[in-house]
Formats: C-alpha cells, structure tokens, sequence
C-alpha cells in the first residue's frame, strides 16, 4: 500500500518546528493598490483582503513591541531597464513602474517615520537590497512574514530569510494569493523545507510578551 503524504514527509523529518528567537523584525511583503484594485492585471480578490486585515493586525502589535517594521515593494523604472528577466516573464510587473498609482500602500498600512522601505525589482526582498546588512547590523535573528503572494514574493523572501541565516516565521492568515491551490501548496512547502508556518494568535501573543531590546 502507497505511503500517505503526511507519513512520507513524517519519516523523513519535515515540518520540524525552529521557534522564535530572540530578536525579531516584522516584514510587510508587497502589500499595494495593484492587488486589490479591480481592472488591476494582478488584482487578487478575497485571498488577499484576509491577508491585509491579518497583517495590520500583527503590524498594530509589532509597533506597540516596538521592534523593527520593514515594508518590502516592487518599483520598476521608466522603460523597464531594472525589471530583467522577472519583467519579461511577468509583464503585469508594469504596474510597478515609478509613479504608478498601483504601487500606492492600501490605505492603514502606510509606513510610519522611522520604518525601513525595501524596493526591489525581483521577487526576494533579499536579492539586490541591503536587508541582510541591515538585519544583521540591527541584531535580528528572526523575521516574521506577511504579505503577498504566498506563491511569489512570500516564498521567494521565506527561502532567502533562511538561506541568510534567519528564522523564518510565516503568519499563516498574514500571507495571501489569487487561488486556494498554490496559496495551500506554498505554505505546506515552507513549512516542510524553510520556515514555521504559524496561526496569527501565536505570533501576536509572543509579540505582546517581547520586550524590545534599545536601539
């Protein structure tokens, strides 16, 4: 008889839960207008609202801990020079051209004076950005993932969290995308290989227990 899933990925070991660590840093992954705008090419829907109220939520609660808050957005400039291989193989990326209304944050997710912008032009908030510098200067050894889409940019910066040498730590309410499949899919695989996928309580209820070390 064929080996079920859940004993398979049992026996050899995944979804081995890290924990926290002791110095974490919230990242808001790509939460603009251009998903949740109809008429939008990556307008996303219903996975995506849920994903937002989670988010502000954890975000609500990070600020009060006060330790540090980084948003994460995709800018592309005028002709596209910067977008490469991620720009032709994903033309709707045009709505993050400089300027473009659609790269706009949804309105109560606006970073606030002394939060960190990353704007990138490829899926990882890691790749071509000082983020790993930033983090490892700032003593942070776990970051706590929001943001869309799960299938994209959240992997993608989920897989370089801990190839960077960062706990990974996915809210699983937090992160959203266009279809069930490949959202589900997603978090089952970083889940088994790269990070802890929580519900948003657990996170939110270590968020209000952590004292935040001075700056």
């Amino acid at each position: 008889m064929p080996e079920d899933l859940a004993s398979n990925y049992a026996r050899a070991g995944f979804h081995h839960r890290i924990g926290f660590g002791r110095r974490p840093a919230l990242v808001l992954i790509d939460f603009v207008m251009a998903y949740y705008t109809e008429g939008s090419p990556l307008f996303a829907g219903e996975g995506v609202e849920t994903a937002l109220a989670s988010a502000l939520r954890v975000l609500a609660v990070a600020r009060r801990a006060g330790i540090p808050v980084i948003f994460t957005n995709v800018v592309v400039q005028a002709g596209a020079l910067d977008g490469g291989i991620f720009f032709r193989k994903s033309p709707a990326t045009k709505c993050f051209s400089a300027g473009n209304p659609l790269g706009a944050w949804p309105p109560g997710i606006e970073p606030q004076p002394g939060e960190l912008v990353i704007s990138k032009q490829y899926p990882s908030a890691f790749f071509g950005t000082s983020l790993a510098s930033t983090l490892t200067a700032a003593g942070v050894d776990t970051l706590i993932l929001t943001g869309i889409t799960t299938s994209g940019c959240v992997r993608a910066t989920c897989v370089d969290t801990m190839s960077h040498g960062f706990i990974p730590i996915v809210v699983r309410e937090g992160v959203g995308d266009r279809a069930e499949g490949p959202h589900e899919a997603n978090l089952f695989d970083m889940s088994a290989k790269y990070a802890d996928v929580l519900p948003e309580a657990e996170v939110v209820e270590y968020l209000r227990g952590f004292n935040a070390a001075p700056a």
